[in-house]
């Protein structure tokens, strides 16, 4: 009982200066100084004076993966050389290691290195176990997100956040930096299309921090049965929202550089058509294709690593290269770019029987059915637009709340 108290009182003690640096950082932008000019960007895991002490003779779990790592140190290395009691790790889609293909199930695993367990939270369970957490004290997270409402590792935040509720363990958020944190854009979610690449009602480009996303799920009670997830957030130090990040290590396969990860939200459409957005060449995300395109760029999907089976295996293709886009044109466009998706409508003849897949993998990613059938009317861009506007002004007043940067 003495050791919980003294873990509370640690726990909480750390939330409150933590809310005061959250407070100085805000002020410091409204006073236009800009953080990032100060001195170098440190994320959440470098911050360990903030969270080493909460870790001291617990049991820890860890919810990480590949890019859980800074200057080539593992957080795992690093926290076992300081003598911490790592007992397991949870890994999200693409496993541990980072190598499984997109949607494709990972099983449970143990590190070769240091023969921690690490349970799968992308096979069998996309939430830990009650079991799972029984020896555990506290769960620490750090996983590098990239920003967009379908990518997945949100949402195993979400079911960690919710497992770690119900079983009464505290959640520690290293934050790190999104790439997209300085915009949002897109339609709304939609309740009807929720699944696990869109789980809340936000927009495709949300626009915040790992960390300040965690505050939103739990500030606006979206996990299940009103639960509260006792959550810290250890802050990015020197972090500018506005600055372009560029991740040092590819988040998944298929995001190799800062440019797919740039191109990424626009793209990602193209995943639930029968248009390509790259997979299987050497430029994933930073290009797109089809049969019956007629263009001068012309490639040949194959199965390389982080693509088993991408569409149009070994058939040579033609559609249109991105990989000369400028890289601080696209960040400083702060929007989707719809104009790939018209595009690659228009040169398949307007047909939605060939374009769209019939699994509604579209209306998945979309977050409604009304971008297809926008399409399919031909409205333009500007028209498409104009009908987010109402859901992303109401977004905008609910994000101001969770803003720490």
């Amino acid at each position: 009982m003495v050791n919980q108290l003294l873990t509370r009182s640690i726990f909480f003690f750390a939330l409150f200066i933590l809310s005061c640096q959250g407070s100085q950082s805000q002020n410091h932008k409204e006073a236009g100084i800009d953080l990032g000019s100060e001195s170098s960007l440190k994320l959440g895991l470098e911050n360990t004076f903030a969270y080493f002490p909460m870790l001291k003779d617990k049991r820890v779990a860890l919810v990480a993966n590949h890019t859980s790592a800074m200057k080539g140190i593992h957080l795992v290395d690093t926290l076992l050389k300081e003598g911490f009691n790592i007992v397991k790790v949870f890994a999200p889609e693409h496993g541990f290691r980072g190598t499984a293909d997109a949607g494709e199930k990972v099983e449970d695993d143990i590190d070769e290195s240091t023969g921690i367990p690490i349970i799968s939270l992308y096979g069998k369970h996309k939430k830990p176990k009650p079991e799972s957490l029984s020896d555990v004290d506290i769960v620490l997270f750090d996983i590098q997100d990239v920003g967009v409402r379908f990518y997945t590792y949100i949402s195993t935040l979400h079911y960690v956040m919710e497992a770690c509720a119900e079983s009464n363990k505290p959640l520690i958020v290293l934050d790190r930096p999104n790439p997209h944190a300085h915009y949002v854009d897109g339609p709304i979610m939609e309740d009807e299309f929720k699944s696990f690449v869109g789980m809340h009602n936000v927009p495709i480009v949300y626009g915040l921090t790992i960390g300040e996303y965690a505050q939103m799920i739990n500030g606006e009670k979206w996990l299940s049965n009103d639960v509260h997830c006792e959550l810290i957030v250890i802050h990015n130090l020197n972090y500018n929202r506005y600055q372009l990040f560029e991740i040092p290590i590819k988040p998944s396969p298929n995001l190799p550089n800062a440019l797919s990860v740039q191109l990424y939200p626009s793209l990602c459409f193209f995943e639930g058509t029968s248009v390509t957005a790259g997979r299987g060449t050497d430029l994933p995300f930073q290009c797109y294709g089809h049969v019956e395109m007629n263009t001068h760029y012309i490639f040949t999907p194959q199965t390389n690593n982080g693509s088993k089976f991408p569409k149009f295996k070994d058939i040579q293709i033609s559609g249109v290269d991105l990989s000369s886009v400028d890289l601080d044109d696209l960040f400083n466009q702060k929007s989707l770019r719809l104009s790939y998706l018209l595009d690659a409508y228009s040169r398949i003849n307007n047909d939605p029987e060939v374009f769209f897949l019939s699994n509604n993998f579209f209306e998945k990613l979309a977050g409604t059915s009304d971008l297809r059938k926008q399409l399919i009317e031909g409205k333009s861009e500007e028209e498409i637009r104009m009908s987010w506007k109402n859901g992303l002004l109401n977004y905008l007043e609910i994000r101001k709340k969770y803003l720490l940067y």
